[in-house]
């Protein structure tokens, strides 16, 4: 005997919340695939200085994500084929699932809020040690051009120049070639652009990529709360609709 009255419409509402957490799933495997993939990402932490590779500690939190994603997009098709079905060990093992994940997400949170200035302090010392590199050494050795690679890279793809503000104009002066644009910096200033320092545009970088990761991690959190409540209700209609 089916579930009837107010059990059957929690039954139909609790399937439309997993097909949502289904959904959220999969974007959030896309997000983090695009991440994982953007280019200015990509150009800055595949970058290697001597025998040092930048910092991969973002990328670790991306394999999380992806992981997460998967696994997600998982428990949401078991929710709604446990709820269509209503069968008590699918919702059981579907809320078994949910409460496991909720405290991963919980536990992650945590950890990405103590060290979320981490990723991007880690990248900014990168830099400068790329920086001082191709300033200090001299330009036939072959460890100054590694770093002179990596230091292009970096203006490039952040479109500055610099560690600083007082740097970057340093560098604009000193060594131009280094800059995104070989220009003077009496160029720059006719045109307005005077160069950005890069610790700046490291942190902007970083920043709206994990302001991105925490409010999907928010929503996602608001979902599982409701769910984990209408599956308890719902298994407990199944089992009181099967008593009479």
């Amino acid at each position: 005997m089916g579930v009837e009255g107010c059990t059957k419409c929690i039954k139909y509402l609790l399937f439309v919340f997993n097909f949502v957490f289904w959904l959220a799933g999969g974007i959030i495997l896309g997000v983090a695939l695009w991440l994982r993939h953007d280019s200015q990402t990509t150009n800055i932490l595949y970058l290697h200085l001597g025998d040092k590779q930048a910092p991969n500690t973002f990328y670790i939190g991306i394999y999380i994500l992806i992981a997460v994603g998967a696994v997600m997009m998982f428990v949401g098709f078991l929710g709604c084929y446990g709820a269509i079905q209503e069968s008590q060990c699918l919702l059981g093992t579907f809320f078994t699932c949910l409460v496991i994940l909720f405290a991963c997400e919980v536990a992650a949170g945590i950890w990405g809020f103590v060290n979320k200035d981490l990723v991007a302090k880690d990248v900014k010392q990168f830099y400068d040690q790329a920086l001082q590199q191709a300033l200090q050494q001299d330009q036939s050795d072959s460890d100054a051009t590694n770093a002179k690679t990596v230091v292009k890279t970096f203006h490039e793809t952040l479109d500055c120049c610099g560690a600083n503000t007082i740097m970057a104009i340093g560098t604009a002066v000193i060594r131009n070639d280094l800059c995104p644009k070989e220009q003077t910096l009496v160029e720059t200033v006719v045109q307005g652009h005077l160069p950005q320092d890069c610790h700046k545009k490291i942190d902007e970088l970083f920043s709206e990529k994990l302001y991105l990761i925490g409010v999907a991690a928010i929503v996602v959190a608001v979902i599982m709360i409701f769910e984990m409540i209408l599956s308890m209700i719902l298994c407990c209609g199944i089992r009181n609709s099967t008593v009479y």
